[in-house]
């Protein structure tokens, strides 16, 4: 008789507790440079990719970044911008930099390479996101190393 008096109340809470709406679970988005592209006055233009990788969709808002190149000082990714990213997407956003001196020189070397002129990155920082039923954004952090390369036929371009 006593087991009834316990396992009654806890199959009812278990019963409430069931009838919430289910949680979609958030995982950190990766974040990487698809292009750069030299502009005229010597800063660059960067198409940011952002991929979510959570069940639900996100509110992107804003980036905050360091980008380093070729063991040169790092210099300030940082934009606003408002991206609603589906489940398992991603979306770019332009972001223009100034570059170093040590920077610029290693992407001219690159490029006089060609198609085999690959330049190691680093870009790390945290990117600002409100996830779906959540009422709040909050940072998320990334890091992540890759390469950009000279694409031929189109001039002061790397991906």
């Amino acid at each position: 008789m006593r087991f009834l008096h316990w396992i009654v109340p806890l199959s009812l809470a278990l019963g409430l507790i069931g009838c919430g709406p289910p949680r979609k679970s958030v995982f950190p988005p990766t974040v990487s440079i698809q292009q750069l592209v030299l502009q005229p006055g010597g800063a660059w233009r960067l198409t940011v990719r952002i991929q979510n990788n959570s069940y639900g969709e996100m509110d992107f808002t804003g980036l905050d970044a360091q980008l380093a190149m070729a063991g040169s000082v790092p210099v300030r990714v940082h934009g606003s911008f408002d991206r609603d990213i589906p489940a398992f997407a991603g979306d770019v956003v332009q972001i223009d930099v100034l570059p170093t001196v040590a920077m610029s020189q290693a992407l001219a070397a690159s490029a006089a390479k060609g198609s085999a002129g690959a330049l190691p990155y680093t870009l790390s920082g945290s990117v600002r996101a409100t996830p779906e039923q959540e009422k709040a954004p909050r940072d998320f952090d990334f890091s992540g190393k890759d390469w950009l390369s000279p694409v031929p036929g189109i001039a002061n371009t790397w991906r």
